[in-house]
């Protein structure tokens, strides 16, 4: 008789032994094992009504059209520029057509010249050579 040692069983067709994991490389900078803060929304409602509050210059401009409150003057200036324009086929008149049509709508040198608006700075006169 033949004697079957338990320890040492015959192995059956239909098992299969158990896969052996094969060592993963350890990389030090695998980002998928990183905890990576995701972006945030820096636009928080309130922090941008405080500066739109604070800002002048969003007082002056219509938030439905994007422009601002206009005076005669300028709405006068702006219509007989694109009148000409449209007319002139000139979509980028040159400064000289600019002043002929500041000229058309009766504008005259009648004062002594002032400051430049914008940036105050002191003037010096402009300087001569001999």
């Amino acid at each position: 008789m033949t004697q079957t040692n338990p320890t040492t069983a015959p192995a059956s067709p239909t098992q299969t032994p158990a896969p052996r994991e094969a060592p993963t490389p350890s990389f030090p900078n695998d980002r998928r094992k990183r905890n990576i803060p995701v972006a945030t929304d820096r636009r928080r409602a309130a922090n941008a009504a405080a500066k739109r509050a604070a800002s002048e210059r969003r007082r002056l401009i219509d938030p439905t059209t994007c422009e601002r409150d206009y005076t005669n003057d300028e709405s006068e200036f702006m219509k007989a520029m694109d009148r000409y324009k449209r007319e002139n086929r000139r979509p980028f008149p040159t400064w000289s057509e600019v002043l002929e049509v500041l000229r058309a709508l009766g504008y005259r040198k009648v004062a002594e010249p002032t400051d430049l608006p914008g940036k105050k700075t002191p003037t010096e006169p402009l300087k001569t050579t001999k």
